[in-house]
Parts: C-alpha cells; structure tokens; sequence
C-alpha cells in the first residue's frame, strides 16, 4: 500500500473575474513578481533567482508557511502563452501550479480563471496521509482562487 506509486494529488478551483481576459493576464502573469505574495500571504519571502521578466525558464525562490509550516522551493516558469496560461514547475519539489485564462463566453467582459496545483507523485513518507494531504490542497486551490478573485476585483474597482 505504501510502497507504489502514488496517484498525482490535484486541487482545481475555477472563479470568474469582471474584468477582460488581457487585464487578468497581466496582473497574474506580466506582474507576478509583485502580486504573487499579495494573493498568496503565506508567502513570507520571494525572491528571482535568474531572468528579468516573466518567460519559460525564468527561475524563482520562495519561503512559505502554511499552516505553521515552513517550506523553501525553487520553481521556473514552465509555459508562458499570454494572454491564455502561465504554468511554473518545482525545481527542488516536484509539483506543478497552472492558471489557465478563458473569457467567459458572456456579453460581459469577464474571464475565468482556473487554477490548478499538482503534486505529480506523494512522497513515501507523506503517502499514509494521503486523504489529508488531497484535501489541504484542494483547499488551497480554493484559497488562491478567492484570493486572486478578490485582490484583481477590489484593485481594478470592479467589487461585485
């Protein structure tokens, strides 16, 4: 039981922003150096290590604490395709983060926003906590999804 592979552990949460698929874009992809502690506050230090601007490859460091606990990883950004999605992979953990970028398909300017966290495989010593892990994740898939939803709303005056 504990010593297979695991299955990739997913959260996904989907929200819908008032605001054209170009403007949410850019203030997740073109301003990720600066937005990205401000929708994720577990985020206690970040820093790039290699690049200037936001491109596949660009190299990353944070230091976060999530509930209590604290992590560094070091991540690159894996795909870049304004204005559609924004992917970054770990460099020291294997896990993948993806915000993906639709326009909402109404009369309305609004895009939605779906963001996705992926551990590709469990550790070993974290796969009898399986179930525990899955839930925490999805919960921060959640969490990042209000937060951006939130935080580009109340910026851009656009407050439902």
């Amino acid at each position: 039981m504990f010593f297979g592979s695991s299955k990739p552990v997913i959260g996904k949460a989907s929200v819908v922003i008032d605001l054209g698929r170009d403007q949410v874009f850019d203030f997740v992809g073109h301003s990720f150096f600066v937005n990205y502690p401000r929708w994720s506050p577990e985020v206690v230090k970040f820093e790039l290590i290699e690049g200037e601007t936001m491109a596949v490859g660009t190299l990353m460091r944070q230091v976060r604490i999530d509930h209590g606990h604290k992590s560094e990883s070091t991540f690159e950004v894996s795909e870049f395709d304004p204005p559609r999605k924004i992917s970054f992979a770990g460099v020291s953990n294997a896990y993948r983060c993806i915000y993906e970028f639709e326009e909402d398909g109404t009369e309305s300017r609004a895009t939605k926003l779906t963001f996705t966290f992926e551990f590709p495989e469990l550790e070993l010593m974290l796969r009898p906590f399986e179930k525990l892990v899955r839930v925490a994740v999805q919960d921060g898939a959640n969490r990042t999804a209000r937060n951006l939803h939130g935080l580009i709303e109340s910026q851009s005056g656009h407050r439902k």
